[in-house]
């Protein structure tokens, strides 16, 4: 009696906690089996219809899954990675850009106490001053990278977001991106435009520079502090990105475009 009791108190909590199905993967041959189980354990906290839907109409994207296992810039030298990336073209691209847009990087600075030099760096190293912003659909890539064995929690954490915008409707579920899911001008993760993105749509600059100014301040950015290594503000930029090359060019180009 007690063993029959024991099997249905079993299956019951498997049966509560869809998740315990919801088995991660390398390829696309399981995904579809996937989505079914995320979704039941999304509606079961709270997604709403509208995002499930959304979420049952993604496909796997394979070209996420290559460029996810193809980031060779990141494990580049310092100088290698700049010059890769075109550092010295954002460095004076960004000066005409501060210059062109004062009066609103001045906003942010007095705001939030953020200058203008970081911003524009991050602007131009993620989207080339808004000309790129990506032509992934965000939420298939995420759902994908959610799935994917690699980094399952992270990207199970950006996609309860993502859903949680397109519930909203502040994120349509064909918003195009990025292939990691980024949005936007300065590419956020679905979390952090939930967390510091307002309204949501990060397309035009103001509202990508401002969210970004919210994003550094949310993790320590201190007014009137310096940003290079070693200095008070860089952390800031560390939770921005975790490859140690690109802080560091952030915090360079940042220097050089504020003119210190």
């Amino acid at each position: 009696m007690r063993t029959a009791l024991l099997g249905a108190v079993l299956s019951l909590s498997l049966l509560a906690s869809p998740a315990l199905a919801a088995k991660c993967g390398n390829t696309g041959a399981g995904f579809e089996a996937w989505k079914k189980s995320f979704a039941a354990e999304a509606k079961g906290n709270g997604i709403n219809d509208k995002a499930i839907k959304a979420l049952m109409g993604t496909t796997y994207a394979s070209a996420t899954i290559k460029a996810d296992r193809n980031q060779k810039s990141f494990k580049y030298t310092l100088d290698k990675f700049m010059q890769v990336r075109g550092a010295s073209t954002i460095v004076a691209q960004g000066r005409k850009h501060k210059a062109a847009n004062k009066a609103l990087f001045d906003n942010i600075e007095k705001k939030y106490g953020v200058p203008a030099g970081p911003l524009i760096a991050i602007w131009g190293m993620e989207t080339a001053f808004g000309r790129f912003t990506g032509n992934q659909n965000v939420l298939s890539a995420t759902a994908t990278l959610a799935y994917d064995c690699r980094r399952t929690e992270f990207f199970q954490e950006q996609l309860y977001a993502m859903l949680k915008l397109v519930g909203s409707g502040k994120v349509s579920p064909a918003a195009k991106g990025a292939m990691h899911g980024e949005l936007g001008q300065t590419q956020f993760m679905p979390k952090s435009v939930l967390l510091y993105g307002g309204g949501g749509n990060l397309n035009g600059k103001e509202a990508a520079l401002t969210a970004t100014a919210r994003f550094l301040v949310g993790h320590g950015w201190q007014r009137g502090s310096g940003y290079q290594p070693g200095q008070a503000n860089f952390g800031a930029i560390q939770g921005w990105n975790a490859a140690t090359v690109y802080q560091k060019a952030i915090a360079i180009m940042g220097k050089q475009i504020d003119g210190h």
